[in-house]
């Protein structure tokens, strides 16, 4: 976890669950000064702060990252915060009369009040317990559309403001900073909804294939550096709406420790991720539906070797997602059976970009190449060199399969950490990426066009093909044949 500091245990770092005792709580395992596994228990003692002792913020992204496949956030930080209470005395009477001395403006029984070990210890942990919560917040926003959340975090927050009025003011700069964050990702998902709406009911076969059927891809945008920046506008700004706990809830299965009851009662929220999967197999289509729309050899030619162009321009700037689109697009059965239009391209470039994203050796080209882009990301003084947008679907395959081939338990009961440090090092990579700035200017007629033209179904660019390049074989008439029969109305 480069960004987020090394999760080892130092001579100097207090851990209060071992200091305690390993009976009841089962205690934190380590190895080679690295935190392995532990019980649940453990664990959550483990990211709550004390008078002299702060979770390192590794800790902190890959336990609540990783709990919710344990235990509800809304559970989570009503036990934390339960803690907190506990350990602290938080309930103490003392703290009231510190907050009547304030209301009433007691100045002389404040500063009596100021000098009790009760507020200089609340004062201590004050800082470090909002700190924890910040961090909460601004990592894991949707957590908080719960109201249960909200309420725990006012909660703890009326326990400490008392005992300095400064406390308040960050309590409002927190709610502020998370109030507006769930705006502007509420505000970017009703916008994908409506685009997916708006787009849904345009996914059927066209039922003739006029020229003047839509503008065609090359009248919006003819410049493949243009187009390769617009879609990296569009692949940013979706996932920018993904949140890190989605890649854990994709994958939720029933806590073996926990009967039947699965870690989420409520339906699994990934509906950001599962849009942004969308729009890779709407690209994918669009690509295929360009190339196969125009009536003449000449031009569908022309539209692959675009295509080609755009695919280079945005291996260049790192966005391999809708660089693999593009070449899946390509790849597709009713574009690759076009054999009279690939003579016509010049495919020495195609076949290049096609060696990249090569899966042999589990996509070995890709993931050099994806590791440079990673390192010159590191190092780079500009926006436009951290660009790093991974193939999607093979960053999710990767977590599941890791998910799936590591239990989360072990067979002593402990939580396998170790597991989740390796799944938190693969979605902090992912969240440093997903909020790089887009430095290109965005051009809203494309990325219109991007999002709301027309695309073929399956069936529709089957026919399409056909009807460009006659069927070959006996199977292949046949097909034509149902096609024209289904879509077109014809015998």
């Amino acid at each position: 976890l480069t960004s987020l500091g090394l999760l080892t245990a130092s001579p100097s770092t207090v851990i209060p669950s071992l200091t305690a005792g390993e009976g009841e709580q089962g205690g934190l395992i380590f190895q080679d000064g690295n935190l392995t596994s532990a019980s649940l228990d453990a664990l959550i003692q483990h990211l709550i702060p004390t008078t002299d002792y702060y979770p390192e913020k590794a800790y902190i992204f890959t336990f609540l990252l990783s709990s919710r496949l344990f235990i509800e956030p809304h559970e989570l930080l009503s036990r934390v915060c339960h803690k907190c209470i506990e350990q602290q005395r938080l309930d103490d009477p003392v703290l009231d009369k510190v907050s009547l001395s304030l209301q009433q403006k007691n100045v002389k029984y404040f500063q009596w009040v100021e000098d009790s070990v009760a507020l200089a210890r609340i004062r201590k942990f004050g800082p470090k317990i909002l700190q924890l919560l910040t961090e909460w917040t601004e990592t894991f926003p949707y957590d908080f559309q719960e109201e249960r959340m909200i309420g725990h975090l006012k909660d703890m927050i009326h326990r400490i403001a008392p005992c300095d009025e400064a406390y308040w003011k960050k309590m409002n700069q927190l709610l502020q900073a998370l109030n507006q964050k769930l705006a502007t990702l509420s505000h970017g998902q009703e916008g994908i909804v409506k685009i997916s709406a708006a787009v849904s009911d345009k996914l059927v076969a066209f039922k003739t294939k006029p020229p003047s059927i839509q503008r065609e891809i090359l009248s919006v945008c003819s410049d493949p550096y243009t187009l390769a920046q617009q879609l990296t506008h569009v692949e940013l700004e979706r996932l920018s709406h993904i949140g890190p706990e989605e890649f854990v809830q994709a994958f939720v299965h029933k806590d073996p420790l926990d009967g039947t009851k699965t870690c989420f009662s409520e339906q699994k929220k990934t509906s950001n991720l599962e849009a942004y999967v969308k729009w890779f197999n709407r690209l994918c289509y669009l690509v295929a539906t360009e190339i196969c729309m125009p009536a003449k050899k000449k031009q569908r030619a022309q539209v692959i070797e675009f295509f080609i162009d755009v695919a280079r321009e945005c291996f260049n700037i790192g966005n391999f997602n809708s660089l693999m689109a593009i070449i899946s697009g390509m790849n597709m059965s009713p574009v690759s059976r076009l054999k009279k239009t690939w003579s016509k391209v010049k495919t020495a470039k195609f076949f290049i970009l096609e060696h990249q994203m090569d899966p042999t050796g589990n996509f070995y080209n890709y993931r050099t190449a994806l590791r440079g882009a990673a390192h010159r990301s590191l190092t780079a003084h500009s926006n436009r060199e951290k660009i790093v947008i991974p193939f999607f679907s093979l960053l999710i395959k990767d977590i599941y399969f890791l998910n799936e081939g590591c239990a989360n338990r072990l067979p002593n009961g402990h939580v396998n950490f170790e597991k989740f440090l390796e799944l938190a090092k693969q979605v902090g990579e992912f969240i440093t990426w997903k909020q790089v700035e887009c430095p290109f200017e965005q051009d809203p007629n494309i990325i219109h066009y991007l999002h709301t033209a027309p695309i073929f179904t399956e069936d529709g660019l089957y026919l399409a093909s056909y009807e460009s390049e006659s069927p070959e074989n006996q199977t292949e008439k046949d097909r034509w044949k149902s096609l024209r029969s289904t879509i077109l109305g014809k015998t």
